[in-house]
């Protein structure tokens, strides 16, 4: 391949080559992930043996450039799209997607303004709008905006909150969450500068939920102590366990208490689209604010997060500055700068991919594949209870499901079980044939799988599961 180096061009042919080679790797990449091995691994000193080197100043051929990345940089990452990449919570991402990201990416849109790219802002406020309809917010007067993650639409969400509840002055105000509660959360809380004093962490139930008399007891105290109760920040659908809080009550509670109710829905909330989930989504659509992570269970590839809000007001009060430089460009009131509704001055085209993939496959196919998720998750805790050699910890609830070797007739230890517990899952992450590591609960090292990838087959847990087994009978002195 030829280029141009003073303008950092290819020629069109070339482009077009090295475009097809792009294509091919990621298409060959969806159609044999299954056959390939799911964990990468490496130390430092091997991937600086692969990799460090000087900035050079002399080119290399974009061929051997992307023939090196291919060989050495993507087998050497961990695919959290495979079928059997079940913890954390996986990135299934889809095809689609990954080429609207490449349009968006290609055409180097900036989404942050109406002047910029009208039709990037109008997809934004039109797939938000999508989605405030999903979760029952109120669509005239409700908004939202793409973020990078649920980490960064939580830090928006709690700042929108300060804002609209404390004004200037939050030095007495003090914050409400569960133990359950995402450490994205309290990320977010020290990043705005609240101090440890601040923050209440409310103990959870047998069920990991919000433990409500716990937690209507300490608001009371707080204010009897002179202090401000501003912001509660529930979980539809925690990382550990995939539990929902009792948003309904919740609800109530902050209404009364004239608190900011906050729903972390990063990992949970598109159960909506499925029936089982939506029993369970009751009251979510009671929130002033909500957290959604379409790089989930939306099935779209890294970065995309969400935030909605009741009353979109709320955002543009919080955020928007007019610096000089930017008062040609302010348009009128329908026209969202969405600079305006967030931290990011700079952004990507988020919502091309949302757009692209729902216009493509249609909700119902949405709604297909979170209803297979949860039910295979029920299916495998179905198989866990009828083996002897499976105890069910915590029962499957949004696809998570978690689990320990503990075989009926062999007496063990806590401490003997935590040990077996935590050696089968590094066996089978060196193995690297999955990714299965342990979490706590109740005290105990547990196994968890998050099964949202709709790839992932019965045969495929079974088969990692039979691994587990054999590696639980190698364990020293069992």
């Amino acid at each position: 391949m030829k280029r141009n180096p003073s303008k950092l061009e290819l020629s069109s042919e070339d482009m077009k080559t090295y475009g097809y080679q792009v294509v091919d790797a990621i298409v060959e990449h969806f159609d044999s992930q299954k056959n390939k091995l799911p964990v990468a691994m490496g130390s430092r000193e091997e991937m600086d043996s692969l990799f460090l080197e000087e900035a050079p100043e002399k080119g290399t051929s974009p061929d051997k450039v992307i023939d090196f990345v291919l060989e050495k940089v993507m087998t050497n990452s961990t695919d959290m799209s495979h079928p059997k990449s079940y913890s954390f919570v996986p990135g299934p991402s889809n095809y689609v997607s990954v080429m609207a990201d490449t349009l968006a990416t290609g055409f180097n849109i900036f989404s942050g303004g109406w002047v910029a790219s009208p039709a990037a802002a109008e997809l934004e406020i039109i797939t938000i709008q999508w989605l405030l309809k999903i979760f029952g917010f109120p669509q005239k007067k409700g908004g939202g905006i793409f973020t990078s993650g649920g980490s960064m639409a939580n830090l928006t969400a709690i700042t929108t909150a300060r804002k609209v509840k404390c004004g200037e002055d939050f030095s007495k105000a003090v914050i409400y969450l569960s133990d359950q509660a995402h450490s994205s959360n309290i990320k977010a809380i020290q990043v705005l500068g609240f101090k440890k004093e601040q923050i209440r962490i409310i103990p959870t139930d047998i069920e990991f939920k919000f433990a409500i008399n716990k937690l209507k007891n300490c608001i009371a105290k707080d204010r009897l102590e002179g202090l401000h109760p501003f912001c509660l920040i529930a979980t539809s659908g925690t990382t550990n366990t995939g539990t929902v809080d009792q948003l309904s009550d919740l609800a109530k509670i902050c209404k009364k208490e004239d608190i900011w109710f906050h729903i972390d829905g990063a990992y949970g909330a598109a159960a909506i689209l499925s029936p089982k989930g939506k029993q369970l989504m009751k009251g979510i659509e009671k929130a002033d604010s909500l957290t959604v992570d379409p790089h989930k269970w939306f099935f779209q590839p890294y970065e995309m997060g969400c935030l909605l809000v009741r009353n979109h007001k709320h955002l543009s009060h919080t955020f928007t500055e007019k610096p000089e430089y930017l008062r040609d460009i302010e348009g009128n009131t329908s026209e969202i700068n969405f600079y305006d509704h967030g931290i990011q001055l700079t952004r990507r085209f988020r919502a091309l991919k949302f757009y692209m993939s729902i216009k493509t496959f249609g909700l119902q196919e949405f709604r297909n594949a979170i209803s297979y998720n949860i039910d295979l998750a029920e299916e495998v805790e179905s198989i866990l209870r009828k083996s002897g050699k499976w105890e069910v910890v915590f029962p499957a609830t949004l696809a998570v499901i978690n689990f320990r070797y503990n075989p009926i007739g062999k007496k063990y230890s806590q401490k003997k079980l935590d040990e077996i517990n935590q050696y089968i899952s590094e066996k089978v992450v060196s193995s690297r044939k999955a990714l299965l590591v342990t979490t706590i609960l109740h005290s105990q090292i547990v196994l968890r799988m998050c099964l949202i990838n709709p790839r992932t087959t019965l045969d495929d847990v079974k088969e990692t599961l039979a691994l587990c087994e054999g590696f639980a009978q190698d364990y020293p002195d069992n």
